[in-house]
């Protein structure tokens, strides 16, 4: 689709976070066909890699100001990121509040930015109650709101299995065919999936970028088949040319099945539990309408496993990037990430108010919290110790009613950072509040700091949840009075 520029002195930008993975190298391949041209600024954690975007630009989603610099000056962005894997030494927290921090940073940064358009690549979501969904598919849903809730338009494709080379839901397939001479199948092998080819996944993305009608609009997209498991890991061992017998368990459980694909198939338990959740349920789309607008009704699954296993054979092996760890980046540290229910009313400004009124009472005798007027709180060893263990200091500037920042700017139980922090962040939905230590690094030797300090820093936080409970809801939201107070945490 062609549209206006911005300016004739330059062409508009589009940034793809993800960019490294799989769709996000045969996204930026369509788009670098585009007649308008749009300037390809991929985004990236440290992976070097070969592709279509005329930048590729080191980014770490879980640093706000370094998505600020990645987006500025973009118009659109495609987000094409799911964090199931490890992304520091030390990593405490579940995959989806890792996920919701991410696409928070992106939908803040791209608001700030103006961008004018973020298309999205979630998951189709079956017609069940939230409270039915996995962890997995529910934490899709908390990424879309978390993209739109700052005022950027989201276009959302929800897609299930994507079969192209170097899929890691479609590598677990084709694993699993491959090593197994019989295959025992759980009683989930009986769900319907509707998988999409890559191809088309690319094209529909593209249709979407710049066309106006398909701002703020979610769409379901899949192939013509609406096949089940069992029938998908057949045609697969036909098209591979080993066709496997295959035998139903029902008693097969959801933990087993995680333990016994993880094992086969060589992928990452922290990939594999997530997508077996979600195979709970059938996968299927209510409609197509964006494919029938697009003209893009996409591959039978038969055809789209061909295509996929003879593209794959024309390169050379290697592991799928979503089973690789990502590369290091220049500080990897502590990441810490606690999800506290926090009171109706309430935001993220009076929850750190809360926090620093709180903690020399909650955390005695143990520890002795100081809070100044600048709300720089110091955390000492006991009653009479003089040497701060800790040291934050508070961001005013780079703070809002819905997150506080904190650096971490000293103390013995600290290396000096320039990227260590503490975050307090309301979610989408207003009733949870993340508590979030990124980059930190201790002084302690590592298998110290995991048995002590780290042990310390996840009870202070469930205490401090304990203490939040205990708080009435208020409607409307409080206004939060400026007075000397703060927040802290114990790393």
């Amino acid at each position: 689709m062609l549209f206006a520029r911005r300016s004739s002195m330059s062409r508009d930008s589009l940034v793809i976070a993800g960019a490294t993975g799989f769709v996000g190298h045969a996204v930026a391949q369509r788009l670098a066909t585009r007649a308008d041209r749009l300037e390809l600024v991929g985004l990236t954690r440290g992976r070097r890699a070969v592709g279509a975007w005329d930048r590729l630009v080191s980014c770490d989603l879980f640093s706000l100001k370094d998505v600020e610099r990645a987006l500025h000056g973009a118009r659109f962005a495609l987000y094409l990121v799911h964090s199931m894997l490890p992304s520091a030494r030390l990593v405490q927290g579940r995959f989806a509040d890792l996920d919701l921090i991410c696409a928070d940073n992106f939908g803040r940064a791209a608001a700030k930015a103006g961008v004018e358009q973020i298309v999205y690549l979630g998951g189709l979501i079956p017609e069940l109650s939230p409270d039915q969904l996995s962890d997995h598919l529910s934490s899709r849903l908390e990424v879309e709101a978390a993209l739109g809730v700052h005022g950027v338009p989201v276009t959302t494709l929800r897609a299930g299995m994507v079969i192209g080379p170097g899929g890691s839901s479609f590598e677990i397939l084709t694993r699993l065919v491959r090593r197994l001479p019989a295959m025992v199948l759980p009683r989930w092998s009986e769900h319907r999936c509707q998988a999409i080819d890559l191809e088309t996944v690319s094209a529909l993305m593209d249709y979407s970028i710049g066309r106006t009608e398909t701002y703020g609009q979610t769409y379901d997209i899949g192939g013509p088949d609406a096949l089940r498991y069992r029938e998908m890991i057949q045609v697969v061992g036909e098209e591979i040319g080993t066709p496997r017998r295959t035998l139903g368990v029902p008693i097969l459980t959801p933990k087993l099945s995680r333990l016994w694909v993880s094992l086969i198939t060589g992928a990452p338990r922290a990939l594999v539990a997530p997508l077996i959740e979600s195979l709970e349920h059938d996968m299927v789309c209510r409609d197509r309408r964006l494919q029938e607008a697009a003209k893009l009704p996409g591959l039978p699954f038969r055809e789209a496993v061909a295509s996929s296993l003879a593209a794959e054979r024309d390169i050379a092996p290697a592991k799928p990037a979503a089973y690789r760890r990502a590369p290091a980046a220049s500080i990897t540290g502590v990441r810490s990430v606690q999800r506290i229910a926090l009171p109706a009313g309430r935001d993220a400004e009076w929850a750190a108010h809360e926090y620093m009124r709180w903690l020399p009472h909650g955390v005695s005798p143990l520890l002795r919290v100081e809070v100044d007027d600048a709300r720089t709180c110091t955390f000492f060893l006991g009653k009479k110790s003089k040497r701060p263990l800790l040291v934050l200091t508070f961001a005013r500037e780079r703070s809002a009613s819905d997150r506080q920042l904190f650096y971490v700017t000293g103390g013995g139980l600290a290396q000096k950072t320039e990227r260590g922090r503490l975050e307090f962040r309301v979610t989408p939905d207003g009733e949870h509040l993340l508590t979030a230590i990124h980059d930190f690094l201790p002084r302690l030797p590592w298998w110290l700091y995991r048995i002590s300090q780290a042990l310390v820093h996840r009870w202070v936080m469930r205490r401090f949840g304990k203490h939040l409970a205990a708080f009435p809801s208020v409607q409307p939201p409080l206004a939060v009075a400026r007075a000397p107070s703060s927040v802290a945490t114990i790393r």
